[in-house]
């Protein structure tokens, strides 16, 4: 019996993947943008099956994310293991530039940055076997080209030049740079074409790390441009691991709903590679059931459906936007529930608003959370948010007019706001706030405490679509509360937060 698996294996927003293996083990890490913490580190046994045990990132004096713009922040991080030690190269786009931090548990603490240099992006690390380490990363605009030098460890400095090794085969953002030596012969893998519909994967080969590199003469080695019917588009920025069942490849990819728009962000897709009797790869392409490794399965327990908040700190799963003010969230003044404290900052703000939020990993799911608010001033509200950016986003809110507790529904398309006033609760009691989704609709509910479920909204996931919003992230269900310009006088507080994913 052959066994299966089921592509994306890490699935919404986890895109620009990197994979490194240590002994038995596999860690795989994704950019993050100006979400916080940074660079999630995801562990697997199998390839198959992802368990989240991490951030490379969760500190501030590690990502200072004041003042990045939307889909700015960390790009294209990579992971790499070398005589006991992991690295994670990346950058802070809009920021310091590129930097990398060590950890010996890849599940953290990880240390601080080592700063580099502040120009290109999506660095990568290369430990050959004569102890030098190649420090490798796109050079220029869309342009551009493959740049490299060496990197002394010891001194955390780089060593020469960064000088043009490849400027890839003609496509437009020769980017997310991987070197991998076999056979004698280095071989550098890199993405072209830019991270939409026309992306691809190229590879080219040398007897030196430094060059010159021969092009594959069967480039590009994994795309699906010019294939608009595939379920799967934009396969590119990949990386590869060696295992005992042979070479696999991790490449970030989209699924568009009916080929048209894609809400849940870049995701992680697995597949397999051998090599040809001339010395190349020769990708397997990439389909939503495959062949799994023949290696020992290793699935995780699921997680949790319902998040009851009586830890004394978040799940690994929620993220805020920027660095978050500590004033603005609490997990032991009320104990049971997360208390957000709303600032001056609104879900519209390029800052970070009181925020927390999960990715919406399927296209079916469900998400919902009990809010008890009180709000004593007319600018005071909190609630559940369906979130693309800052100038688009849903969300359903409990906020104070004439005296009365209401609920409202707010639409931002574009930057344009419209917003609607539901029913009137009682002075007291908790609200359930919850949203239906499946690949073509939203379904955007509450029910008062003792009440009946009543429907506030129906929305298009396509209106958050890539295609229509721009950026690089993927829809974020989260909660929030904010003063509108002002700080609250009254808490939010949340009871739970439920998320029920299904396969698709």
């Amino acid at each position: 019996m052959v066994h299966t698996y089921a592509n994306p294996v890490v699935s919404g927003f986890h895109p620009d993947p990197s994979i490194c293996r240590a002994g038995d083990d596999y860690f795989l890490v994704h950019s993050t943008f100006e979400l916080f913490p940074g660079v999630p580190v995801y562990h697997s046994r199998d390839l198959v099956h992802w368990r989240l045990i991490g951030h490379c990132l969760t500190r501030e004096n590690q990502l200072d994310l004041t003042g990045i713009k939307t889909s700015a922040g960390i790009f294209a991080p990579t992971i790499r293991y070398h005589d006991g030690v992991f690295y994670m190269i990346t950058t802070v786009m809009g920021g310091r530039g590129n930097f990398y931090v060590t950890a010996r548990d890849p599940a953290g603490p990880w240390s601080d940055p080592v700063w580099l240099d502040e120009e290109g992006f999506d660095p990568s690390l290369f430990f050959d076997d004569d102890g030098t380490v190649y420090y490798t990363r796109h050079a220029g605009d869309q342009r551009g080209a493959i740049a490299q030098t060496t990197l002394d460890l010891q001194k955390g400095t780089l060593q020469g030049e960064v000088r043009e090794i490849w400027k890839g085969t003609g496509g437009i953002w020769p980017e997310g740079p991987h070197l991998y030596k076999l056979n004698g012969k280095y071989y550098l893998l890199i993405s072209e074409g830019g991270t939409s519909y026309g992306h691809m994967l190229t590879i080219a080969r040398s007897d030196s790390p430094r060059g010159p590199f021969e092009a594959c003469p069967r480039n590009p080695i994994l795309s699906h441009r010019g294939r608009p019917r595939h379920l799967f588009q934009a396969l590119g920025h990949a990386d590869m691991v060696q295992t005992p069942d042979g070479w696999w490849m991790v490449c970030l990819g989209i699924r568009p709903w009916r080929g048209k728009y894609h809400h849940l962000g870049r995701e992680t897709f697995l597949t397999s590679l051998s090599w040809s009797e001339d010395g190349w790869p020769v990708v397997r392409d990439v389909e939503s059931s495959m062949p799994a490794p023949r290696l020992p399965e290793h699935p995780f327990p699921a997680p949790p459906e319902r998040d009851d908040f009586n830890a004394t700190a978040l799940g690994l799963q929620w993220n805020y936007l920027r660095n978050p003010k500590p004033a603005g969230y609490s997990l032991t003044e009320r104990p049971g529930f997360l208390r957000l404290k709303g600032g001056e900052t609104s879900l519209g703000s390029i800052d970070s608003p009181v925020f927390v939020g999960r990715r919406q990993e399927h296209m079916t799911c469900r998400a919902a959370a009990v809010l008890d608010f009180i709000p004593r001033e007319e600018n005071e509200e909190a609630g559940l948010a369906l979130r693309g950016n800052e100038r688009n986003y849903f969300a359903l809110g409990l906020l104070l007019r004439h005296g009365k507790r209401r609920l409202m529904y707010r639409r931002v398309l574009a930057g344009r706001m419209k917003t609607r006033l539901l029913a009137e609760l009682p002075d007291r009691g908790s609200v359930i706030l919850t949203v239906k989704a499946t690949p073509s609709r939203y379904e955007i509910c509450y029910c008062s405490e003792g009440g009946k479920e009543t429907r506030a909204a129906v929305e298009k996931p396509s209106a958050l679509a890539t295609e229509k919003i721009g950026g690089f992230t993927g829809v974020y269900f989260g909660m929030y509360a904010t003063g509108n310009g002002k700080t609250c006088t009254t808490p939010a507080d949340f009871d739970w937060f439920e998320y029920h994913g299904s396969i698709v």
